[in-house]
């Protein structure tokens, strides 16, 4: 099946078809096949894919996250799919770089990748098995978008925590500084590195929430460092 779609993908560009330029070059299905190896004692895709530790991947793009039938997903994923997230590409990217960064207390219990060109290997072999992979470049959601890349120098400020406690007081009327989750994610006691990458998946619009959307956009990246210095020693 898989050399099926490889081979179709192979004809289409015989005909003149290409897709979209893309700093990654959209990936490669054949080296992503062997970059999924590493996702297969958790996950399946293909023919006769079922859940396992991880829900199947058929049809991952363009589907509501936590969205396949008979699976458990954990609260975090519940609360990303309330808050709209869809999977696709950029969505996917960031997930796979770096998954608690985009869902808070994923179960998925993986460092992430982040080799660029390895995600867009592993995305690109993934979308051979969603809906119309014949329809790219065109067709949502397989229509790529470049993420916004943050520089070593944004993940290595040190932020003041007095000054993050300071600028916390808009954090803490929904989030509670003792730790406790009723329906608000805890973001107390969060890895530095995990806050900034999430506050800045909010600011360029990838991690889908309106709120937080607005309250990171406010934000420089001094004051999310601030913040997250301030979180994390608590």
């Amino acid at each position: 099946m898989m050399k099926a779609k490889l081979y179709i993908l192979a004809a289409l560009a015989a005909l003149g078809w290409a897709a979209p330029a893309a700093a990654h070059d959209h990936g490669d299905p054949e080296r992503g096949a062997a970059v999924f190896k590493a996702c297969k004692s958790c996950h399946q895709v293909g023919e006769g894919a079922r859940n396992r530790v991880g829900p199947m991947l058929n049809g991952v793009f363009g589907r509501p996250a936590g969205a396949v039938e008979g699976y458990r997903y954990s609260a975090g994923m519940e609360r990303e799919r309330a808050g709209g997230l869809v999977w696709t590409w950029d969505t996917l990217d960031a997930y796979i770089e770096n998954p608690k960064a985009l869902v808070s207390k994923t179960r998925m219990n993986f460092r992430g990748i982040k080799d660029e060109q390895k995600r867009a290997d592993l995305l690109a072999y993934l979308r051979l098995f969603s809906d119309n992979p014949a329809d790219i470049p065109e067709a949502e959601p397989t229509d790529v978008s470049e993420l916004p890349n943050l520089s070593p120098e944004v993940l290595a400020l040190v932020g003041d925590p007095a000054y993050g406690e300071y600028l916390s007081s808009e954090c803490t009327t929904c989030h509670q500084v003792d730790g406790s989750d009723e329906g608000i994610p805890s973001i107390t006691g969060w890895p530095v590195e995990d806050f900034v990458v999430a506050m800045h998946a909010y600011k360029e619009k990838v991690r889908p929430h309106p709120v937080m959307q607005m309250m990171a956009g406010r934000l420089s990246n001094e004051e999310i460092a601030a913040l997250a210095a301030y979180f994390n020693g608590l």
